[in-house]
């Protein structure tokens, strides 16, 4: 649990992000929806400044966010097969 003003929270989350204790987080407000409006309002533009939140998504799917490519159909040599 990370608690305090908006940049000992952005400190925190960016020392555990740098050295690989977690690669996301899941934000959990102590009171909604207020607690969530002050997290995106005074955190988000801090890791945003710092490279550590992006600003837009690069596509509209999430393997288009990672790029790990589409796989290969399970179903591609059959449909040659009958072909």
């Amino acid at each position: 649990m990370i608690a305090g003003p908006p940049e000992k929270i952005a400190n925190d989350i960016q020392t555990w992000f740098e050295n690989g204790a977690a690669d996301g987080f899941n934000v959990m407000p102590p009171w909604l929806p207020g607690g969530f409006d002050i997290f995106a309002e005074q955190v988000v533009p801090i890791l945003r400044k710092r490279g550590l939140f992006r600003y837009d998504y690069t596509g509209t799917t999430l393997r288009d966010h990672y790029g790990p490519g589409r796989p290969a159909s399970l179903f591609s040599n059959v449909v040659r097969a009958i072909a």
